[in-house]
């Protein structure tokens, strides 16, 4: 990928307000996936709109990690 297709996890934790720990519970449950360059993490810009969605469910609805893995599951299908 090229760099101006990523956005450092750094900047999109402080521009969202979310703490570096909900990025890697998402990536835990295969719901984001990371790029990793010269130990720096991003994100495809194409994948935010996946991120403000999960935001959205887990800030502001109170949606627990496994809740937001089923529905993600079940808009695949």
């Amino acid at each position: 990928m090229e760099d101006d297709k990523l956005v450092r996890i750094d900047v999109i934790c402080t521009h969202y307000e979310i703490e570096p720990t909900f990025i890697d519970a998402l990536l835990d449950y295969g719901l984001i996936e990371i790029t990793v360059v010269e130990e720096n993490k991003f994100l495809d810009k194409t994948r935010i709109s996946d991120l403000e969605r999960w935001i959205h469910l887990h800030y502001d609805l109170d949606i627990n990690f496994e809740g937001i893995d089923t529905i993600a599951n079940l808009l695949e299908r």
